[in-house]
């Protein structure tokens, strides 16, 4: 670090840094300010570092974030999986999903290709739990890969979705908006007869019973096209 890289002004050889003290930092931004906020520049601060010496640890703030992911949602994996094939998909796809339920924001960052490389050992076991119950059910090797794609997408798609209408207003009754103005409801008889139960039927949570039939569609579909 040079004298001008030096936070604060200070001058001197930097702090020694552990990945351990990064993580504990973001986190203290996390919790303080959320995760759109937190960036390597601001870690940099929060720990008193240059973001050349941060970029040491960490290759990017995606990097950063994923890491993070690993340390908040680890903990809760459930990885003692049932032997049945069909049944350690849902198992695993389950356990993915309440991990991270339990870190709202971690769907946003997971949600392109190729995050599997910075993903830790027990997230991969369950990647490796699904594609192999897909294989033992019979699926090709290029079945199996589009089972778990399909798994996550739905497993991620519902979480978000959850998290963005968190604190939303709800929908309001027919008679005061629940359509557009310019809507002839008379063309949309089963939401118009809906309308009023929609806000109670949208809240239930069905990701368990809709995951089933999910992987059994996957499968199902799979073993007859084999």
């Amino acid at each position: 670090m040079t004298r001008s890289e030096a936070p604060n002004g200070r001058t001197g050889r930097p702090p020694v840094t552990s990945r351990a003290q990064i993580l504990a930092a973001a986190r203290r931004i996390l919790e303080r300010d959320g995760w759109e906020k937190l960036t390597a520049r601001r870690l940099a601060g929060e720990l008193g570092i240059g973001t050349t010496t941060l970029y040491h640890h960490i290759r990017d703030r995606e990097d950063l974030l994923v890491q993070l992911i690993n340390e908040l949602a680890e903990p809760t994996l459930r990885l003692d999986l049932p032997a049945d094939p069909r049944e350690r998909v849902i198992a695993a796809a389950t356990s993915i999903h309440d991990s991270l339920a339990a870190v709202p924001w971690a769907p946003e960052i997971l949600t392109t290709d190729g995050f599997l490389g910075r993903l830790g050992e027990p997230a991969l076991r369950l990647v490796e739990a699904i594609v192999s119950g897909a294989l033992d059910c019979g699926c090709t090797p290029e079945q199996a890969v589009a089972v778990f794609r399909s798994v996550w997408y739905y497993t991620v798609g519902e979480i978000l979705v959850r998290v963005h209408s968190a604190g939303r207003p709800a929908a309001q009754p027919p008679g005061d908006g629940f359509f557009g103005p310019d809507v002839d409801t008379s063309r949309l008889p089963h939401l118009s007869a809906l309308a009023e139960r929609w806000e109670e039927l949208a809240a239930r949570d069905t990701f368990a019973e809709a995951l089933e039939a999910f992987v059994d569609g996957l499968l199902g579909r799979a073993a007859r096209s084999g």
